[in-house]
């Protein structure tokens, strides 16, 4: 059981740009985890299974010992907290960047706001650091609707072209932070499985570098 390594990866885009860099680790999944129903994956290594979850569940799987090691976004990590993990390696997949989008000509004047997000986290240090007042709705979804009905003066979300802000007549204030996906590990799998998992690292270290 101890021999067993767990990785766990978030369904989507992350999944996409991960599953090469699990390849040139010699890591490949004995059947397509963007085509299947199933949820865990024996590899090409065994004993090393993949396990596709949501990306928001990813943290908690690794930080309560359920994977050995994950990959997640920036953002994901962030509003998840906690001291529970190592973040060896920057995978740099999956690069967007958190922005401060509101609709155009909104200015801000340092009165109080109203900020849709599902980044709270994020966003409070953000208009913290700023002096800004800001109460936050939380939204899941459809963020770019909250400021045309009247739910929220502005956003802070994910961005990558902008092209749906365009769309839905918003503009891109200010970038926040750029957004990557990054190797997450158990602290107890990198003390317990060191060597297993330190071979790991090395090897997505060296693809991710690979010019």
């Amino acid at each position: 059981m101890t021999n067993r390594l767990i990785i766990a990866v978030s369904k989507g885009r992350i999944l996409t740009e991960t599953l090469p860099l699990l390849a040139q680790a010699g890591v490949v999944p004995t059947e397509s985890p963007e085509t299947s129903r199933k949820l865990i994956f024996d590899t090409s290594v065994p004993g090393v299974q993949l396990l596709v979850i949501r990306a928001t569940d990813v943290p908690t799987f690794v930080d309560n010992g359920a994977a050995d090691l994950g990959v997640a976004g920036k953002d994901v990590l962030i509003e998840y907290g906690g001291d529970g993990l190592y973040e060896p390696l920057d995978l740099r997949i999956a690069c967007c960047r958190m922005a401060l989008a509101a609709p155009e000509g909104f200015v801000l004047d340092g009165s109080r706001i109203r900020v849709a997000t599902k980044y709270v986290r994020i966003a409070a240090a953000y208009f913290a650091a700023r002096g800004i007042q800001a109460d936050f709705v939380k939204l899941y979804g459809s963020m770019e609707l909250a400021p045309l009905v009247g739910l929220a003066d502005c956003i802070v979300d994910l961005v990558d072209t902008g092209n749906t802000l365009r769309a839905n007549g918003l503009a891109e204030l200010e970038e926040i932070m750029p957004i990557s996906s990054r190797l997450i590990v158990n602290k107890a799998s990198m003390k317990m499985k060191h060597e297993q998992v330190r071979g790991l690292i090395d090897r997505l270290s060296a693809g991710v570098f690979a010019e």
